[in-house]
């Protein structure tokens, strides 16, 4: 199969991002495996969508170092969507925020277009609009989410402050990376005005309850097709700590990655989260999890899968790519 994974941008793109490792493993399969950044995409006369694309060249590579190198240094070549059988979608719209608005929706908009032409892209792009951000977490059960008020009122900040014992998260309803997460509790309640003016120049905020279990951290806990990844009984989970005086998990801002298994409490939310995710199309996810509770559901570019493999010894990105050949052969057998 003809593969194109979209990313923000592929000079930007690291070893160790979950995307390396899923186009590595495609391409040791022997797929035809091509990398696009959101800037290359094009809308072509005769209609296809296509785009300025890097070829994995065709050898093999020692490590996901050496294989990254080799695209980048690749020249661009434009590529129609007549010849691809899946388009994957892995950039992320947050990154793109501050600097570079225009491509905060472009991947979306025309995996449309290659979608209604007869490309799989991964994840579904009329879910991932539905997801664009992390407003999507409303539509699950209360049971299994965090008490939340999404506003740009401060008063209504205040207000669920006060009943919830003056203890409560700030962060945007639009963003990634745990960038402008804050705890704020009766030391720091003088900022929090400041605060929300400061979250709510770029859209709403997210007033959520603290929850005393993630002083542990959170799992981040992989699902495709609304089920978790499993492979030779291991499944693809990580547990992420936060360093000392952090409240935040992100890997990029400190935390360390642990192991991490299943228990009943995330079983519990699989089942309850697990068939919305499918009838959205969103084949690959990372629910991130704190003690009984959802806090998010990366549907971008979810990342951490290389820890987890690292971690439980198995190759995950197998049973990934062995499901992305499986769609496709099942597309063809039904065309």
């Amino acid at each position: 199969m003809t593969i194109t994974f979209v990313v923000n941008q592929v000079r930007k793109e690291v070893a160790g991002y979950t995307t390396t490792a899923l186009a590595y493993e495609a391409h040791k399969r022997g797929h035809t495996v091509y990398y696009a950044g959101v800037g290359d995409l094009v809308y072509m006369a005769n209609g296809k969508i296509g785009a300025h694309c890097r070829k994995v060249p065709d050898r093999e590579f020692r490590s996901l170092n050496t294989f990254l190198e080799a695209v980048v240094a690749e020249e661009k070549a434009l590529k129609s969507s007549k010849n691809w059988d899946v388009l994957w979608l892995r950039n992320d719209p947050a990154a793109d925020m501050e600097n570079r608005p225009w491509a905060q929706d472009t991947g979306v908009l025309f995996g449309q277009l290659a979608s209604q032409q007869g490309v799989l892209v991964l994840n579904n792009p009329a879910g991932l609009i539905k997801a664009s951000n992390k407003m999507y977490l409303q539509y699950f059960p209360e049971s299994v989410r965090p008490l939340s008020v999404i506003t740009r009122n401060i008063a209504d900040v205040e207000a669920f402050y006060r009943d919830q014992n003056h203890q409560i998260i700030l962060k945007p309803l639009k963003g990634s990376g745990g960038k402008n997460v804050f705890l704020v509790d009766k030391k720091g309640n003088k900022n929090l005005k400041q605060i929300v003016e400061a979250i709510c120049r770029d859209g709403f905020a997210i007033a959520q309850e603290y929850l005393p279990a993630a002083k542990k951290g959170d799992t981040r806990l992989f699902l495709m097709d609304g089920e978790p990844i499993i492979k030779n009984g291991k499944v693809a989970a990580i547990q992420r700590v936060q360093k000392a005086g952090e409240i935040r998990s992100n890997i990029h801002q400190g935390a360390k990655a642990k192991r991490a298994s299943m228990n009943k409490e995330m079983q519990v939310i699989v089942d309850t989260v697990g068939p919305l995710l499918r009838e959205d199309g969103m084949f690959l996810v990372g629910l991130d999890i704190v003690g009984d509770k959802l806090m998010e559901i990366n549907v971008f570019s979810p990342g951490g899968l290389i820890h987890a493999s690292e971690f439980h010894g198995v190759d995950f990105m197998d049973e990934i790519i062995t499901a992305v050949e499986k769609k496709v052969a099942d597309i063809a057998q039904n065309t």
